[in-house]
């Protein structure tokens, strides 16, 4: 698939409050990500590099042991094995976030 419509990815919900579409090339990945107030996403970590962006609404997102507030037009990176977490605030929020390796468990 060389062309998508955001709208047209299968939407996959993978915590209470979280859901996501993900479109893949061979060797990396986007998935767009929609979170209701309040959703927290636990600290965890993967062999995965992730860039997050938000495009809409507000997070607290700790990476290791820094904290701060991601804010429309805001992102991180996070690398390999790097522990984090975040919490979505009072109001829904979209974020972009691009992958590589592809994570099959978003697939």
């Amino acid at each position: 698939m060389n062309f998508f419509k955001g709208s047209d990815l299968k939407s996959k919900q993978i915590l209470e409050g979280i859901t996501l579409r993900a479109v893949s090339g061979d060797k990396t990945m986007m998935t767009f990500f929609e979170f209701e107030p309040n959703a927290i996403i636990p600290h965890h970590k993967h062999p995965h590099e992730q860039i997050t962006y938000v495009i809409e609404g507000e997070m607290e997102f700790t990476v290791e042991d820094e904290t701060r507030i991601l804010k429309k037009g805001e992102g991180v990176v996070i690398y390999s094995n790097q522990e984090h977490s975040a919490k979505v605030l009072a109001k829904p929020t979209k974020a972009v976030d691009a992958w590589y390796p592809i994570r099959e468990d978003y697939r």
